[in-house]
């Protein structure tokens, strides 16, 4: 594993990179995260480092002035920016100093794989020239790895679970730093449902737990599920149970919910 440590003036933007990218996966540890290049650079002079992936806008040190330390200290460290578009040509003055790779924010899961997987093996080929083979099927078999199949479809599933009602792909690709197209075509791939039906589904089933209280009206139960059009709702309901709203709660005894697992 390589030692990886992730500087971000962000918390949030820092904490989810460091929760929902598998890194292990692809051969990264992650060490420590840290919020200025001040407390990266105390951190790398007394602890072993070998990547950095790290903001370039920051309060103390910014990322180009921690890249020159690392450069000017002749430290083995590799360093990865992660900053916004409008700071792409900040970022080439930094060039001089050796960064090795650009990653652009809101990171997207496919860039983070394809410029950490090239650094993986360039690392690898440093240590070992004879590796590359074994890297390569290692990077092929990555997106099949069942680490990164649990760790992105459980949040998914979880997310749409507890926030079914206001649910959205967009969101919960930017959560996971991936592009929504592929995050649904990865759920898709993963579960054999696309995601529209999938959130469909956790609604009707909510909605029939719902329909089966007698303090709930119709049009509030639809609300409670993300439909502020209840003929919206009627007409998705209909067209997931065979029956409507009414229909359904007036015949629960005969009807019994479709069967939901998460």
């Amino acid at each position: 594993m390589y030692k990886l440590l992730v500087v971000d003036d962000e918390s949030e933007s820092r904490n989810l990179l460091c929760s929902y990218f598998p890194w292990n996966d692809l051969g990264f540890e992650i060490v420590d995260q840290l919020e200025n290049g001040k407390l990266a650079l105390e951190y790398i002079l007394n602890n072993p480092v070998n990547v950095i992936l790290c903001d370039i806008k920051m309060p103390f040190l910014d990322g180009i002035g921690l890249a020159k330390e690392i450069f000017n200290r002749k430290l083995k460290i590799k360093v990865i920016f992660l900053s916004a578009y409008k700071d792409f040509e900040y970022a080439h003055s930094a060039l001089v100093y050796g960064v090795s790779d650009y990653i652009v924010k809101p990171s997207k899961y496919n860039e983070i794989f394809e410029v950490f997987s090239s650094l993986k093996k360039s690392l690898d080929s440093e240590c070992s020239p004879n590796v590359d083979k074994v890297l390569d099927e290692d990077i092929n078999n990555f997106k099949d790895s069942s680490s990164y199949n649990s760790k992105i479809i459980s949040f998914v599933k979880n997310y749409v679970s507890e926030h079914y009602k206001d649910a959205r792909l967009e969101d919960i690709a930017e959560s996971v730093h991936m592009n929504p197209n592929y995050l649904s075509q990865f759920f898709k791939q993963k579960t054999g449902e696309c995601f529209s039906n999938y959130l469909i589904r956790v609604k009707m089933n909510r909605a029939a737990e719902l329909l089966n209280d007698i303090r709930y009206k119709t049009y509030e139960i639809s609300e409670m599920v993300g439909y502020s059009n209840t003929k919206n709702f009627t007409r998705t309901f209909k067209n997931y149970y065979g029956k409507s709203p009414k229909e359904y709660r007036n015949q629960k005894d005969t009807i019994n919910p479709k069967p939901f697992e998460r």
